[in-house]
């Protein structure tokens, strides 16, 4: 399926917006914030993603990214099937999980929707790349992603938002330990 928006070269910065089939809300707990943070560091280990930027809400994901070693578009690709394979787990073993079985319906629903997925899909195919080629449109792009949770009303001051990179730009210690590129 060819998009308006691609990858086009590995070292540039682009802004990445990734988002979960219907809007569910899946990051409200904490394990499932995790699996998506560790497969960022291993990604950043492994296949040379460097990470600017990002902010994880309820049901999407904010990131400012490059790469020094492997393709963008397939650092994603294995970011969103590792992660979507990992949650789905994480979803169906949870037993404290009272949306359980609404989730896994409506992913599968989506997935037999999709020739590219076997009868399950959490991610939205798509994750709109845009190039980030000027100083201004770093900036804005920054400013959109930190304040994402409090335009959403989830905090007052961007600062507050745990799930972000904001903190680590205001100079305190972030919540985890993606090595953010400066």
């Amino acid at each position: 399926m060819s998009r308006k928006y691609k990858f086009f070269n590995k070292e540039e910065l682009y802004f990445v917006t990734f988002t979960v089939v219907k809007w569910i809300d899946v990051f409200t707990r904490n394990e499932y914030r995790e699996i998506l943070l560790d497969s960022w560091k291993y990604c950043q280990k492994h296949k040379g993603l460097e990470i600017y930027a990002w902010c994880i809400m309820t049901n999407h994901v904010h990131m400012i990214i490059s790469s020094n070693k492997e393709e963008l578009s397939s650092i994603m690709r294995d970011m969103k099937s590792f992660t979507s394979t990992s949650l789905k787990k994480a979803i169906r073993d949870n037993p404290a999980e009272s949306r359980k079985d609404w989730m896994m319906k409506a992913f599968f629903e989506e997935g037999i929707k999709n020739n590219n997925n076997n009868e399950f899909q959490l991610w939205q195919q798509h994750n709109h790349p845009l190039i980030l080629n000027s100083n201004y449109l770093m900036e804005q792009k920054l400013d959109y992603i930190h304040n994402n949770p409090v335009k959403a009303g989830f905090v007052d001051k961007d600062v507050g938002f745990l799930y972000s990179s904001a903190r680590d730009y205001e100079g305190e210690k972030g919540l985890v330990d993606i090595i953010l590129i400066e």
